[in-house]
């Protein structure tokens, strides 16, 4: 895998367009600064000319009188420096955050716009790293770095056409030393392009490692792990560590080898100079005045050396942004898809077949019709196919072959977006985002009124435990609900589920972490949920799945049985053998019979003991 990524071809034109896009939605800001730039750099070179005249008329020829409009001349352009460097900081600076600021909600608008098994396959913390971090490096596109490149160019531009006057043998000699610094200039950048991009890739991998091991903490000292999560970080800081230094190498050989280049023009300088005024072919002041224009030009020699590192690190960062923002959103994709007008809520699957990776099958040519309103239930044993169903509901994820439908509209023709507006959805691991209670609920439908809020809170019998928090719904609940138990949990998300109102509703064991009481005080509330709803419920608990217009029992990725629960136990099948070895099991074990139905002793034991 190492390689595979060592062998990837970086696209830095593709890095270039976007940059040329960034740099053309600044362009006035970045024309002002240009121009402002090209003031502060002109004011710049009255000292090193003033040079001339201070060293053939004050010093030569003794004209003192000249001192103070020198000192005049230098003091105007000193402040004119100063206010135009504060105004480019301004300009230039406020454009850049702009630029940083909307690159970032546009690529996190993308990316949560991506289908579901992008996310699947990529840890959060590397998609935090690319919205955050890949972006920064654009400060040196429209920022004070580009604007050092367009004033260092003018600056050398404007010395070297002074030195030419001055003396053009000199002069050719010192171009020529700066031709070959400027060869190995761009030698090196393309050596430390791809390891600044790498940087990049390892500081995603380092970043979305920590946020597991941060987000999985109490499972990380629950197995005493600390010391392990410890070494994964130590590896992953050692690369970027290694990652750094080579950068910090390649920078200061750079570095190094201007001050040679700098050291080389002024020996030349010194021994072809020299003979020119011991010759009389230049005066004191010329040389005095080549000698100021010399360092004048080796200033922007070493500021392009520092921008020149930046902007291949920025170009570095564009270049995982585009790969990013190349990937087909499920926006994109709506947009060739049909309307899909109010949904009634009939489901029917015609032979689908589904496989994660390739050749290895997880659903075997399932068919059924669930009727609009009718509550279907899902059972079989553990990785049978029954969660993998509901994603296929949702539309997570897209059969490989066969057809789903809504109401007979093939899901692959209709958009999204029309579709996911009519679902309601409880998932197993009841996310909860960091915030109030009363936020969470409201998630799925945030005009909903405060009386609504407590209407579905009620259903699902959450307003107990609510109402007894000293802030009730304005209780923080804290990074994925961390402060509320694994009940209190589950009961916001049914009410979170109820508040959007839709027309299919998933419950994916939505009862999992509710004692008996608990489930039992909000079971007739989710039966009157249900009704006129299209209902897809995955429990283990038997008095969830009874009541269910149809039970579908998966084994293999395949439906072997289908009915009511009266129906499935008169068949005296796979669905009566789970019933009777959990019943049985119960039975020996004192515990309520039918209390949880998976068909695994041990699972059953641990759930009604957990609960």
């Amino acid at each position: 895998m190492a390689d595979e990524k060592k062998k990837k071809k970086i696209n830095y034109s593709s890095a270039w367009a976007e940059a040329k896009r960034i740099m053309w939605g600044a362009r006035w800001r970045l024309a002002f600064g240009s121009f402002l730039m090209l003031i502060s750099r002109l004011a710049g070179m009255v000292l090193p000319a003033s040079t001339k005249y201070i060293g053939d008329e004050v010093f030569t020829k003794q004209n003192y009188s000249l001192v103070k409009w020198i000192a005049l001349a230098i003091g105007i352009s000193t402040l004119i420096q100063g206010v135009t460097s504060f105004a480019l900081s301004q300009i230039l600076g406020v454009a850049a955050q702009l630029a940083i600021t909307n690159m970032r909600m546009r690529v996190q608008s993308h990316i949560e716009r991506l289908p579901i098994s992008y996310f699947d396959s990529t840890q959060s913390g590397q998609l935090i790293s690319r919205i955050m971090n890949d972006a920064e490096g654009i400060r040196n596109l429209v920022g004070t770095g580009l604007g050092q490149i367009l004033g260092s160019l003018v600056t050398a531009i404007i010395a070297i056409g002074v030195l030419f006057y001055l003396n053009w043998q000199l002069t050719l000699a010192t171009i020529v030393v700066l031709l070959i610094f400027g060869g190995a200039l761009m030698y090196a950048f393309k050596v430390l392009r791809p390891v600044f991009r790498e940087r990049g890739e390892i500081t995603a991998e380092v970043t979305g490692r920590l946020g597991e091991s941060l987000g999985g903490i109490r499972i990380v000292k629950a197995y005493t792990a600390e010391k392990r999560e410890e070494l994964s970080f130590t590896r992953g800081a050692h690369r970027l560590f290694r990652n750094i230094a080579k950068t910090i190498t390649g920078v200061s050989a750079i570095s190094s080898f201007s001050s040679v280049v700098i050291g080389a023009v002024a020996v030349v300088m010194i021994v072809i100079g020299g003979s020119a005024v011991q010759a009389g072919t230049m005066t004191l002041g010329d040389f005095l005045m080549y000698i100021s224009f010399t360092f004048l030009l080796a200033m922007p020699v070493i500021e392009l050396t520092s921008i020149g590192t930046q902007i291949t690190e920025a170009l570095a960062g564009l270049d995982r942004i585009r790969e990013v923002l190349a990937m087909s959103t499920e926006d994109e994709q709506d947009v060739s898809r049909h309307a899909l007008p109010e949904i009634k809520g009939t489901i029917d699957f015609e032979n689908v077949e589904f496989e994660y990776d390739k050749d290895v099958p997880v659903l075997k040519g399932v068919s059924f019709h669930a009727e609009a309103g009718a509550t279907t239930a899902l059972v079989g044993s553990s990785g049978s196919g029954k969660s993998t169903i509901l994603s296929l509901v949702l539309n997570f994820i897209q059969p490989t072959t066969g057809t789903i439908s809504i109401d007979g509209h093939d899901l692959q023709t209709v958009r999204l977006r029309d579709y996911r507006k009519h679902l309601g959805v409880v998932l197993q691991d009841n996310f909860l985002f960091d915030g109030t209670i009363l936020e969470n609920i409201r998630f799925s439908n945030p005009e909903a009124n405060l009386q609504e809020i407590r209407s579905v809170c009620r259903i699902a019998n959450a307003d107990e435990f609510i109402e007894k928090f000293p802030n009730g719904y304005d209780t923080i609940v804290g990074e994925r609900g961390v402060k509320l138990s694994g009940g209190q949990r589950q009961r916001i998300a049914i009410a979170r589920a109820l508040l959007a109102n839709p027309r299919v509703l998933i419950l994916d064991e939505a009862t999992s972490s509710l004692d008996s009481e608990s489930e039992a005080l909000i079971q007739e509330g989710l039966n009157r949920l249900r009704a006129g709803r299209t209902t897809f419920v995955i429990a283990h608990r038997l008095s969830t799945i009874r009541s269910a217009d149809q039970i579908l029992v998966v084994e293999a990725g395949e439906i072997l049985e289908r009915g009511t629960h009266e129906q499935l136990i008169a068949q005296d099948g796979r669905y009566k053998q789970l019933y009777d070895k959990q019943y049985r099991f119960e039975q020996n074990l004192f515990v309520n019979p039918g209390e949880d139905f998976t068909g695994k002793p041990g699972e059953a034991f641990a759930q009604t003991k957990l609960s």
